[in-house]
């Protein structure tokens, strides 16, 4: 069974409540963050958001939207992350190592002496209030020199090179390196690529991974512009201009609260954290002008003392997975989901 026939023998069709799920960037450990508190929706709520109508993805979560996309449930990606065998689905007898896709924990040493993106740097000189802070900073890095084929392999197995996902609700936001314009690939209008390549430009880390160029256009990370873009589930995005109902939101570089980490890269870390929380619940606000719930989900203390300071450790993965699914679906019991009235600090 291929992947589209996959999709339709699930019987995917335009579902009651206009839904929408919009999966946040946060390195590896984010991505592992992330299918525990998918799993942990799916079980508390039994709701398959696989069947909602929009799915954006962002670095990070660009790959759990593919995948979701391609028909892989959450209990599948759950598994397949602690490297139990999947028996149906695209997943199937894939074998993947996480560990090792985005290169372990640290960079390679980037290119010195080089600006990644001297146009942005420019651009945002003439005009400093038209980028945000994230993007402008990005340009100032060095080409990076890491590799991220195996994660655009894996997209390409379980969806052909070239071809976009059976889903028409997939998108992908990702940041042209040199105009500092958002793209959201699978949007009317985006630049026509496939799916793998829309992942790989949407988790091109500047001074990690060299931006992903598309013909004459080079792209970068998405989260340079927003770790979630929550903004895309907007109403103009949808046919005829209707808001959805309800939107969740899996965000792992927010937080819903603190832990009190003693190093100083871990509370440099955490006041990045509490920075994108705050543009973050920015966003929700907007949103929920429209006449959408949202529904908003990302660490908490207990989580992000098993996180620590580095998001792209992966000797963390298994243990963020099994604390994720343990506390969203606490979360989600006690209906403790982070709302825009309330700003969370980190501790000093």
């Amino acid at each position: 069974m291929n992947v589209l026939e996959n999709v339709r023998a699930r019987g995917v069709h335009p579902p009651a409540v206009r839904r929408g799920l919009v999966l946040g960037g946060g390195g590896t450990l984010g991505a592992a963050w992330m299918i525990g508190a998918l799993r942990a929706i799916e079980q508390r709520s039994g709701l398959d958001l696989r069947d909602a109508q929009l799915i954006v993805g962002t670095s990070a979560g660009s790959i759990l939207a593919a995948l979701l996309g391609a028909g892989a449930s959450a209990e599948d990606l759950w598994r397949h992350q602690r490297g139990e065998p999947v028996e149906l689905g695209p997943l199937a007898g894939h074998i993947f190592d996480y560990d090792m896709a985005a290169g372990g924990a640290a960079p390679p040493m980037p290119i010195p002496g080089l600006l990644g993106s001297p146009r942005l740097i420019a651009r945002s000189v003439r005009h400093p209030r038209r980028y945000p802070g994230t993007a402008v900073l990005s340009a100032f890095m060095p080409p990076g020199r890491g590799s991220l084929g195996d994660i655009g392999q894996m997209v390409e197995d379980v969806i052909p090179s070239g071809t976009w996902s059976p889903h028409p609700g997939i998108r992908i936001v990702a940041m042209d390196y040199d105009s500092g314009e958002r793209v959201v690939f699978g949007r009317a209008g985006s630049p026509p690529i496939g799916l793998a390549e829309a992942v790989v430009a949407s988790c091109s880390i500047p001074g990690w991974f060299p931006p992903a160029r598309l013909g004459e256009r080079r792209f970068v990370d998405g989260g340079t512009v927003s770790t979630t873009n929550l903004d895309v589930v907007g109403a103009d995005e949808l046919p005829a201009g209707r808001a959805l109902d309800e939107v969740y939101v899996l965000a792992p570089s927010a937080a819903r609260g603190y832990d009190k980490p003693s190093g100083v890269l871990g509370r440099l870390e955490r006041s990045f954290r509490h920075l994108v929380t705050r543009q973050m619940l920015h966003e929700v606000i907007q949103i929920r002008r429209e006449g959408t719930r949202v529904h908003v989900l990302c660490p908490g203390p207990e989580d992000l003392e098993v996180i620590g300071a580095n998001l792209m450790d992966p000797s963390r993965r298994v243990e963020v997975l099994d604390t994720a699914m343990r506390t969203v679906t606490a979360s989600l019991a006690a209906d403790h989901e982070l709302q825009p009235e309330v700003d969370p600090a980190p501790r000093r």
